[in-house]
């Protein structure tokens, strides 16, 4: 029954047409490769200057930790509920009996910052490694580029995708080769000392200093394993999604953990730990390139640094190319505004969500530039918590509530224990961001964003005659007998076909009975 439900929500249409051909070992790729972009590369001073010292190794374990607890949650969902979209699926469906479409709109919302500001970091890490190629560019002449560089991408998406797998996967042997590279020259001249030395206040447990910076290098390391809930957003195309959508999850973030451990304390091995909190020393803003010219020389440090050029290239295109997807299959299953749901009328590409994220990316890579690439991170991050993590954590405890019979092939092991540590662990991550970017007021920024998101949904629902305006919709098309035509099927929203709650004011609707 689990089986032919998930088959059921993610069957070709009315729901899209797509077809399940993406299988254990592709959704596990999937995943890693769009956790393992520029972000190592760049974090790895950010993470030493957090912790002060090279026990900063304790960031990238604390954000797999956050990232496996979180990664559960993911995949109880993706695997309950396999269709195309991911969170505003989730999220419709666990919140629709009380507030309507207003979660899965504000996912989108929220989406629309959090996600072109991770694409702003990956043009700044950019900029950072040009500037060991370039050594005389200006911080105009760097502005520049960084904006050039976002033009580039958002051109290069113009037009057709058929071949656009064939390019990340391209794209992503060079970023594997570049990661290749700096770990193995780091560990032919790698020294323990250097590495496991650690100041004498390293680990200062009852210091306040010590927990500011735990919350800075867990903010830190979450924004490296980003990408490991990639296949849930494509649960309509996965191959037994009930068991593949866990597997992807779980195993990417062991690997990359692995990866990213690697490179971490490789580094600290060759490089002095000082050298990347001084401004003026080149691995401050370029490590890797740093790593292999103190052990291969010059010449290799400028090969791998242009790999790592086409690595952040690689990591902007498709982060732009997936997430410019996010608002139009929204505005198509009619939970965002429907300008987004439009496609180019030749190439077939969604002309507005590619428009206003390159937009958006571009302002913020200016504030990144003019503020630092913490900060950056700090608020993409924050934006981040709100909706997506701590709604999702939320919506499986309601899912549970509200539809006890939704087949579930994956249930998160130990329930509730890996929910209450993701909960704590973004709520460290939230509650810090002010003391870690100071003058910067990111969590003033997320909620004034998320204010302005709430507004925006009166305006949308006043147009659409939604709740609040009209009846609310349920749609249960992941119950076992629901056929799939209670509201779009696969990741579809409460269409014109779905059911409005028979009394507005008597309460929730109950879940159907299998």
């Amino acid at each position: 029954m689990a089986e032919r439900a998930g088959e059921r929500a993610g069957a070709p249409d009315g729901q899209g047409g797509f077809v399940r051909r993406v299988g254990p070992f592709q959704a596990t790729a999937i995943n890693m490769s769009q956790m393992c972009g520029i972000g190592p590369f760049v974090t790895i001073p950010l993470m030493v200057a957090a912790f002060g010292g090279p026990q900063a190794v304790i960031g990238f374990l604390a954000g797999a930790l956050l990232a496996l607890a979180d990664g559960l949650v993911w995949a109880e969902l993706g695997a309950s509920l396999p269709g195309a979209g991911g969170s505003y699926v989730y999220l419709r469906q666990a919140f629709q009996y009380r507030t309507g479409r207003l979660m899965p709109f504000l996912f989108v919302w929220t989406a629309m910052l959090y996600v072109p500001l991770a694409m702003a970091s990956g043009v700044m890490g950019f900029v950072q490694y040009l500037g060991y190629l370039w050594p005389g560019m200006t911080p105009t002449q760097g502005d520049l580029t960084g904006l050039a560089l976002i033009v580039v991408v958002v051109a290069l998406l113009w037009g057709r995708v058929e071949n656009m797998a064939r390019i990340t996967a391209v794209l992503w042997c060079v970023m594997i080769a570049a990661v290749v590279l700096v770990i193995t020259a780091a560990f032919t001249h790698f020294s323990p000392d250097r590495a496991f030395t650690y100041p004498s206040h390293a680990f200062e447990l009852t210091s306040n200093h010590f927990w500011i910076g735990f919350a800075a290098g867990l903010t830190i390391g979450i924004y490296d394993y980003g990408g490991y809930w990639t296949t849930a957003y494509m649960g309509a195309e996965i191959k037994d999604p009930g068991r593949t959508i866990p597997r992807s999850i779980i195993y990417s973030i062991l690997g990359i953990m692995g990866i990213y451990l690697l490179l971490q304390i490789g580094t600290l091995g060759v490089v002095d730990w000082r050298d990347m909190l001084d401004a003026d020393n080149v691995a401050s803003s370029s490590v890797a390139s740093a790593v292999l010219e103190r052990t291969w020389g010059k010449g290799a440090a400028e090969a791998v640094t242009v790999l790592i050029l086409i690595t952040a290239v690689a990591s902007v295109f498709t982060g732009l190319l997936g997430a410019s997807r996010i608002p139009y299959d929204a505005a198509r299953e009619k939970v965002f505004f429907r300008a987004f749901g439009t496609l180019h009328p030749r190439h077939r590409f969604p002309v507005l969500g590619l428009l206003s994220m390159g937009a958006i990316g571009c302002v913020g890579f200016l504030i990144g530039r003019h503020t630092d690439l913490a900060t950056l991170i700090q608020l993409l991050t924050t934006v981040m918590v709100l909706v997506q993590a701590l709604g999702q954590i939320a919506a499986v405890t309601v899912l549970r509530r509200r539809q006890p019979t939704l087949p579930r092939p994956y249930r998160m092991w130990l329930y509730p224990l890996p929910s209450l540590v993701a909960l704590v662990g973004w709520l460290v991550i939230y509650g810090y961001a002010d003391r870690n970017s100071p003058g910067r007021h990111p969590i003033e920024w997320s909620l004034a964003w998320f204010g302005a998101g709430c507004l925006a949904f009166l305006l949308w629902a006043r147009v659409e005659r939604v709740w609040p305006f009209g009846p609310r919709e349920i749609s249960e098309e992941y119950l076992p007998g629901a056929g799939g035509d209670t509201g779009g099927g696969a990741g579809g929203g409460a269409g014109e076909g779905a059911a409005p709650e028979p009394d507005a004011g008597a309460g929730p609707v109950e879940p159907t009975p299998a």
